[in-house]
């Protein structure tokens, strides 16, 4: 049986005997006008508490439930991780010195987007759990480089994913934990070398709400083997540990995310994310970047990134 419907049933029959246990008392109030007064304030209570409920649906089973009835379609494809446009990035901070003499052609204001989509291959697995398929590729485009340089893709990062996700059902610091997944994640911007970055993960993830409130919290193990490695520092910048945080309210959301290497030589980026209303099928985005790991290519540097444009899905 579906969570977010059992979700629904509880809350039914408690509201049914709240319900019962008030209007019980009321019907042993012998003058009839206090009585009545009795059921009216018991109804006006019952219907500001569904009211209240209403507006207290829990984030991830509302999506939950939406991507399993989209996924209930033949070919059916949802979104993953948020996809957006941002026509005007400037980092403060940029590196192109792997690039050589052609990265002196480079500007420090670019293009950046996300494209992030998933399917599920298998469902009613295990503890309910289900299989899925996703891919999300992220892009740097030099759109306003010096006309020599022909306005390449700077970088371009692919991320394949096998994602195992199964839901949960308990109560840790008042906060709901309602899904978890394990993830075999390759990661590449497909380039030769000396420019070729790329490593595979095994990644845990658990994800909990209350109210409109979702925090995440993700952590992974390197699995690649130390022949040809184009990235022996990598989770040194990349972290070893990410939270995530987001905060809906009517068509605003506010998401930050960071993440830390967990070493005494500590290396952090963070990143906070902007969504709000802009037209009926898009939202403005504004995203900002601050510290390591932003980029395969970059990994090492330190970026101070603002961003603006749009973002055609959201994280709730």
């Amino acid at each position: 049986m579906n969570r977010h419907y059992i979700f629904i049933v509880l809350i039914f029959h408690l509201s049914v005997g709240t319900a019962q246990e008030h209007h019980s008392q009321c019907s042993r109030i012998n003058e009839s006008a206090e009585r009545l007064g009795c059921y009216d304030s018991v109804s006006n209570k019952l219907s500001s508490s569904n009211e209240l409920q209403k507006t207290q649906v829990s984030p991830i089973l509302a999506r939950a439930t939406e991507e399993h009835e989209h996924q209930l379609r033949w070919f059916s494809i949802t979104p993953h991780k948020v996809n957006y446009l941002l026509p005007i990035t400037n980092n403060e901070s940029s590196d192109f010195s792997p690039y050589g003499d052609f990265g002196k052609l480079f500007s420090d204001t670019e293009i950046k987007f996300q494209l992030s989509l998933k399917t599920r291959v298998w469902s009613d697995l295990w503890k309910n759990s289900s299989l899925w398929i996703a891919y999300t590729q992220q892009s740097y485009w030099q759109l306003y480089s010096d006309d020599k340089a022909s306005a390449p893709f700077r970088e371009t990062n692919h991320e394949p994913e096998l994602i195992w996700q199964f839901p949960l059902q308990f109560t840790a610091f008042g906060f709901n934990a309602r899904v978890a997944s394990l993830s075999f994640n390759h990661q590449s911007n497909g380039q030769p070398n000396p420019l070729s970055r790329s490593w595979n993960r095994i990644t845990g993830e658990i994800a909990f709400d209350r109210n409109n409130y979702v925090l995440s919290a993700k952590t992974w193990t390197r699995i690649d083997g130390s022949k040809n490695d184009d990235n022996p520092a990598i989770t040194d910048y990349a972290g070893r540990i990410e939270f995530g945080l987001a905060y809906k309210s009517g068509n605003h959301t506010l998401a930050i995310g960071l993440k830390n290497n967990l070493d005494n030589e500590n290396r952090s980026g963070v990143e906070v994310n902007w969504l709000f209303p802009l037209a009926s099928h898009l939202r403005g985005f504004v995203q900002i970047y601050s510290g390591y790991g932003e980029s395969l290519i970059n990994i090492e540097d330190y970026s101070n990134r603002i961003g603006v444009g749009v973002a055609l899905t959201d994280w709730l």
